[in-house]
Formats: C-alpha cells, sequence, structure tokens
C-alpha cells in the first residue's frame, strides 16, 4: 500500500476544501412576553416553583428595547412594528414601519433577505395573521403596518381611529405592493399562520385574487391542520398555510369569555379612601377556547417548517407567538397564558431539532413589555381596614396550586390596554453561549443572528 509522506498528507488535507456543517437560526418571538407576562403563564401553568422549558435555556440575558420617533427623537415605549424592524435589521426606526428607516422612509434589508441572497432556506410562523407586524417586518417593507391588503393600502379605521394610507407602495405607484402583495412574490420557502382575508380580494390591478398571485409564484396554498400534517417534504414545494381569516384562535380564555373587571367601591368608599367597601371580580378559571379546536398549535407548524427547511445549506425561521400582545390588548390573562403555553411547546421543538443539528441557534425573546401587572389579589391594606382596589381592571385567577393570583390591567382609559417600556429577556440554547452578551439592544439581536449565518465579516 502507497504511503504519503506526513508533510504531503498534511498539506493536502489543508489544501481539501472544507465542508462547513448548515447553520441554522430559530428566532422564536413572544409578542408582548415581558417578565410579568412569563411569571403569570409560570405560576398557572406549572406553580410558582416549577420550571417553562425556556427556564431551562442555559443562556440568559436581556434586551432593551430602542424606538425613535420620525424625526429621530427618542421615544422610550414602542409597538411590534418598529421592535421586530430592530431584530430584523439591525436599525432603530419608528413605531408602525415594517423595515422600513424612519424620516426617509427607505427600505431596509431583512436578515431573512440576506439569508435567501446566501442560498439558505427561510421560513416565517406565527400565531396572528402572516401580514401582521412581527412576521411582516422580516420580509416586507412599508411605512404603516396596517396596509397589509390592497384595500387598506389605501387606509383603514381601526379602534375608531382613521391610520394613514400607504398609496406610495402601490403597484400603480411603482411600489412592492401591500404586504400581503409583497409575501405573495416573496421567495420565502414557508409562510405558516393566520390572515386569509388578505389573500382573498383581487390583487391591485389584476383579476386574480392575492393568493392566486401566490399560487403562481409556486406556493402551495393549504388552509387546514390535516393538509399542514400531510404536507410532503419536497425541494419544489414552497407553503403557504392560511389558517383562519385573521389572528388564530388562541388556546385558552376565561369562564365564558371572562376578561379583567373593574372593583366596584362603595358610595362612601368615593367619599373617603379609609371608609365604605369594595366588592372585587369574583375568582375564575381559565377554559379552552373552543374556536382553537381543528386549529394547528405553534409547535405544530413549528415542527412542519421544520421538515421543510432543513437542508446542508442552513435556514433562517421567524417562529412568534403572537397573542400574549393581543390577548393582553383585551384584558384577557388566559388568552396570554395559552399562548405563552404554545411559545414554550414550539421551543420544545426547536430543542429536539437541534439536538441532531448542533449548529443551529435558538434565541427566544420579545418585541417589548405588556400590560399585565402580578398584583396582590385583596390589597395587602386590607387587612388594616382600608378598603383599597386596584383603580384599573382586575382578575382574580385560581391556580392549581389551590390559590388565587391577581392580574391587574391599567395603562389607559381606552378599550385596549398599551405597552410598556422595560427590558425584555433574551434567552437561547448552549449555542449562543459565548455569542450573547448579558445585556443588549434589539439591533444586536439582529448582529448576533447575522455573525452566526454568514460570519463576522458579512
Amino acid at each position: 500500500m502507497l504511503r504519503l509522506p506526513a508533510q504531503l498528507l498534511l498539506t493536502l488535507t489543508l489544501l481539501a476544501p472544507q465542508v462547513q456543517a448548515a447553520r441554522n437560526v430559530i428566532l422564536i418571538i413572544g409578542d408582548g412576553m415581558d417578565d410579568v407576562q412569563i411569571t403569570i403563564a409560570r405560576n398557572y401553568l406549572v406553580g410558582a416553583e416549577g420550571r417553562l422549558v425556556m427556564d431551562e435555556l442555559p443562556v440568559r440575558s436581556a434586551a432593551q428595547v430602542l424606538t425613535i420617533d420620525e424625526d429621530g427623537q427618542r421615544v422610550y415605549v414602542a409597538d411590534s412594528a418598529n421592535t421586530a424592524t430592530s431584530i430584523a435589521t439591525g436599525v432603530v426606526t419608528s413605531r408602525g414601519r415594517i423595515a422600513s428607516s424612519a424620516g426617509v422612509d427607505a427600505p431596509l434589508e431583512t436578515i431573512l433577505e440576506q439569508a435567501e441572497a446566501a442560498g439558505l432556506r427561510t421560513g416565517l410562523v406565527t400565531t396572528s395573521s402572516v401580514t401582521d407586524a412581527t412576521p411582516a417586518a422580516f420580509a416586507a417593507h412599508m411605512s404603516v403596518r396596517t396596509c397589509e391588503d390592497p384595500e387598506t393600502i389605501h387606509g383603514v379605521k381601526r379602534y375608531g381611529i382613521v391610520l394613514p394610507h400607504c398609496r406610495q407602495y402601490t403597484r400603480a405607484s411603482g411600489g412592492p405592493g401591500s404586504i400581503s402583495e409583497q409575501l405573495a412574490a416573496s421567495s420565502v420557502e414557508v409562510i405558516l399562520g393566520g390572515g386569509s382575508q388578505h389573500f382573498d380580494m383581487p390583487a391591485e390591478g389584476d383579476q386574480r385574487s392575492v393568493r392566486e398571485l401566490a399560487e403562481d409564484r409556486g406556493f402551495t396554498v393549504i388552509n387546514t391542520a390535516a393538509e399542514l400534517e400531510a404536507l410532503p417534504v419536497d425541494d419544489n414545494i414552497r407553503t403557504l398555510g392560511l389558517f383562519s381569516p385573521s389572528t388564530m384562535p388562541v388556546r385558552l380564555r376565561g369562564q365564558g369569555d371572562r376578561s379583567a373587571e373593574r372593583p366596584r367601591p362603595s358610595w362612601l368608599n368615593e367619599v373617603h379612601p379609609f371608609l365604605g367597601s369594595v366588592r372585587l371580580p369574583e375568582p375564575m378559571s381559565c377554559e379552552p377556547e373552543p374556536d382553537f379546536s381543528g386549529m394547528p398549535g405553534l409547535a405544530d407548524m413549528t415542527e412542519a417548517a421544520l421538515r421543510r427547511l432543513d437542508n446542508e445549506r442552513g435556514f433562517f425561521l421567524m417562529v412568534e407567538s403572537a397573542s400574549i400582545d393581543k390577548q393582553a390588548h383585551r384584558r384577557k390573562p388566559c388568552g396570554s397564558i395559552g399562548e405563552l403555553q404554545q411559545l414554550d411547546e414550539a421551543l420544545t421543538v426547536a430543542l429536539a431539532f437541534a439536538e441532531k443539528s448542533p449548529d443551529t441557534l435558538i434565541l427566544v425573546t420579545a418585541d417589548h413589555g405588556h400590560a399585565a401587572q402580578l398584583v396582590p389579589e385583596i390589597s395587602l391594606f386590607a387587612k388594616y381596614g382600608a378598603p383599597v382596589y386596584s383603580p384599573g381592571m382586575l382578575v382574580r385567577l385560581r391556580t392549581d396550586e389551590g390559590a388565587i393570583m391577581g392580574v391587574n390591567y391599567a395603562t389607559n382609559s381606552f378599550p385596549y390596554e398599551e405597552h410598556t417600556g422595560g427590558q425584555v429577556p433574551l434567552l437561547a440554547n448552549q449555542t449562543g453561549a459565548g455569542l450573547v452578551p448579558t445585556m443588549v439592544t434589539q439591533p444586536q439581536i439582529y448582529e448576533i443572528m447575522r455573525d452566526f449565518l454568514f460570519g463576522q465579516s458579512n
């Protein structure tokens, strides 16, 4: 047998092409999932001394939320559009913007678009409409987040408020079209969530619907959990899953669909805070949301996306549990708890995938904080005889530990609660060790993902 000299063998080894294992990023975003929301969900789902799956992640950090207005002035409370844009592009922008810059209204390249350009596969999974702020910020560009389809791009009224148009983005004006039209024209391999209403209408200046545009671009459009489960793993199949008209139904709701209620003080208490009495809302438990039956869960969608995206080149996948936020807006803690439970299940799926594909970075974070506060269900001052009560809306939630948990909402006097401005968690699997600092700003999350996928030089 021919033996090569050791020096020659070393030289040939060094000159041989080095095959780098595929690198994958799974970014999991809990919309509105600050530490308070996590604590409320933990208490209800596994008890105060229990542990969620996310509690066991070995890399633990915090992310500072950054926002500016159109003039570049600092703003301290964000929305999902500008925070998702920060994470997706590394650029701080103003509220309502989808991967576009404040002031000059220029498109910002996203981590997903960079992954596509590098030949990686990409995916978006969400429990919201796929045209909603967080998923849209990774694959579309728009000045106002509500321009989701060919109708709303001309302006829309929500919460009784007339919101701006985005006519400069219409195709007739030389723009890329509404968010749904941009997604239909995208090269994303897998898009799963709600939002069928934004695809069933005619595309701008076209006899075809936006759904049909997506099909013409190579998407297989599915609408049921059975279709998702039966979907073959095929390199030539791009999938658009639209499982509900808008946001997907949540898993849990309050008994009888109850939400937070206002405490009722007696007239004497109105005279003086130490007098009279107060009637607090009756305690309640969470119950299954009937509309959730038959829907694919976030874990199901995540597993299906991973089956489709797994390849030798690598991929980028964003997974969002959207209604932690949306249910908090409506003062419904059970809905938020069920959504956080779904996120934890999706994380379990991601971790199982990473066990077999070790070059997979999993990041878990939130876009911003939200209104819910964990408060005494009966005021600590009550034992001294003072009928003290929350000035906001209160839920007294029974837990499996035999206790009652007080969840309070008091950001405004409007029918819908608002976001809050605290820092949010940033967690990672072991692959993130040495990559994730102990404290970051949201644009740095983009840098962590970019450097992991493409290396420092990019």
